[in-house]
C-alpha cells in the first residue's frame, strides 16, 4: 500500500494530515504553495488532478479528491476499529455527520468568512447566508453539548472532518457566543495528531480568512 498526499497549504487537505497521523499509516507528503498575488494553488498540482484541488491523494496508483470520499475510504481500510463508530447503530449518523461538513455546512460558512475580502456579500445574500450559518452552528452545538465527540464516545472521521469549518467560523469570531462548540473545537485541537498535522502542514486557515 503507497499514500501520496499532496498537501495545499491553508486547505481542507490538512484534514487528511491528521487522519493519516491518528491512523498511524504511512504516507508521503507532497506540499504545495499557494500563488502569492493569486491565493490559487499551483500548476503543480493542476499536473496532479485537473480539477487542482487539494486533498489530491493517490492511493496505489488510483488519484482521488474530495476530503469525504477520502476520509470515508481510509478509515474504512484502516481505521474501522478506531475512526469509525463502535457499533452500528451509530453507523447512520455517523455518515450524516461525515457528509453534513461539506454537503450542507461548507457553502455558507466559507462564503460568510470570505465575504469581507471581498466587499461584502450585500443585504439580500448576507441575509440569507447569516441565517443559515446561525441554523447550522446551532445543529452542530447541539450535537456537542454534553459529548466529547460528533457520535458515539470517541473521535471519528465525522470530527476530522468537521474541524475545518469549525476553524473557519473561529477565525471569523462565529463561535465567540457558543461554549460548547469553542470547548469541543479546542479539544480537537488537543490532539497529539491534529498538532502534528499543523506542524507538518502548516495553519490550517489563512490567518486573515475571517477578515
Amino acid at each position: 500500500m503507497s499514500i501520496v498526499l499532496h498537501h495545499l497549504e491553508y486547505s481542507r487537505s490538512t484534514r487528511i494530515i491528521w487522519l493519516l497521523e491518528e491512523l498511524g499509516t504511512p504516507y508521503e507528503m507532497v506540499r504545495h504553495q499557494r500563488d502569492p498575488q493569486t491565493f490559487r494553488a499551483p500548476p503543480a498540482l493542476k499536473d496532479v488532478h485537473p480539477l487542482s484541488k487539494a486533498p489530491t491523494v493517490i492511493i496505489d496508483g488510483h488519484c482521488m479528491v474530495e476530503s469525504g470520499a477520502i476520509i470515508e475510504y481510509l478509515i474504512e481500510r484502516y481505521g474501522s476499529d478506531t475512526l469509525a463508530p463502535a457499533n452500528a447503530k451509530d453507523r447512520p449518523a455517523y455518515l450524516e455527520w461525515l457528509h453534513f461538513a461539506e454537503g450542507t455546512m461548507s457553502s455558507p460558512i466559507i462564503f460568510t468568512a470570505l465575504a469581507p475580502r471581498f466587499g461584502g456579500l450585500g443585504p439580500m445574500l448576507g441575509g440569507f447566508l447569516g441565517a443559515e450559518v446561525v441554523k447550522l452552528l446551532d445543529h452542530v452545538e447541539a450535537a456537542v453539548t454534553g459529548h466529547e465527540f460528533l457520535v458515539g464516545d470517541r473521535l471519528s472521521g465525522a470530527d476530522i472532518h468537521m474541524a475545518y469549518l469549525l476553524e473557519v467560523a473561529s477565525a471569523s469570531k462565529l463561535l465567540e457566543n457558543r461554549p460548547a462548540l469553542a470547548a469541543y473545537l479546542q479539544r480537537l485541537r488537543d490532539r497529539p495528531a491534529y498538532a502534528k498535522s499543523i506542524e507538518l502542514g502548516g495553519p490550517m486557515i489563512f490567518a486573515a480568512m475571517g477578515g
